[in-house]
């Protein structure tokens, strides 16, 4: 999987980090605040839009009163703890971290989260030195499945999207990279378990845990 790939790009959410159980936990406390409850639909709506995307569509959606920037404050604040205390790596993350490391491939980040939220995981967890380049949708201007973030990345790193491998989680991040021009590995993750047919159809590679990797049980998909 790794030959002729001089980066590997990673979605954070689901993807490096057991994550997106939190971000439900969130938009129930949110919303509550409101006297609203989550709609079935809300996690397909929002699925690959950047934080700012996000913030704008809940505006619009459910009427609030709050502008974007402080729904966005609000949900930094909120998940500011739980980034710091609650939410690990996922498996075999550090050690192919390390492999890559030692291959020399560069790496980077692209995720639809915010900015502030992104460095502060990465400090808890003590990986902020693994990464050439961490960057937002909302610094790329656009939500996945468009590919500006991971072309942004790409570009930040020197490097040819042919030669770039995307990890992800959700099946519309998966289309953002192959919009990229890149290969994609998708990763299982529980919050998208019922996803997981799209996934596979749409990946190049599928692991459970990036154990597999050293195992060689990677998935060839296409």
């Amino acid at each position: 999987m790794l030959n002729n790939i001089e980066a590997v790009i990673f979605d954070l959410d689901g993807t490096l980090v057991d994550s997106m159980w939190m971000w439900k936990e969130i938009d129930v406390e949110y919303l509550s605040k409101f006297d609203l409850d989550v709609p079935d639909d809300l996690q397909q709506a929002i699925e690959g839009m950047s934080f700012s995307e996000t913030a704008q569509y809940f505006k619009e959606r459910f009427q609030l009163p709050d502008p974007i920037d402080m729904i966005k404050k609000e949900w930094n604040q909120m998940a500011w703890d739980k980034y710091g205390n609650e939410v690990p790596l996922k498996k075999g993350v550090i050690e192919f971290l390390e492999e890559l490391r030692e291959r020399g491939i560069k790496t980077g980040i692209a995720t639809s989260n915010s900015k502030e939220l992104v460095e502060h995981v990465l400090r808890s967890l003590n990986i902020t030195d693994y990464f050439d380049s961490v960057r937002t949708s909302c610094e790329a201007k656009k939500g996945k499945p468009a590919p500006d973030i991971y072309l942004l990345v790409a570009d930040d790193l020197q490097v040819n999207p042919k030669s770039c491998l995307v990890f992800e989680d959700l099946a519309l991040g998966i289309l953002a990279g192959k919009r990229a021009g890149m290969c994609v590995c998708t990763v299982f993750d529980p919050y998208s378990e019922d996803d997981i047919d799209r996934k596979r159809e749409l990946a190049d590679y599928y692991i459970d845990t990036y154990f597999d990797i050293f195992e060689n049980k990677v998935e060839k998909l296409a």
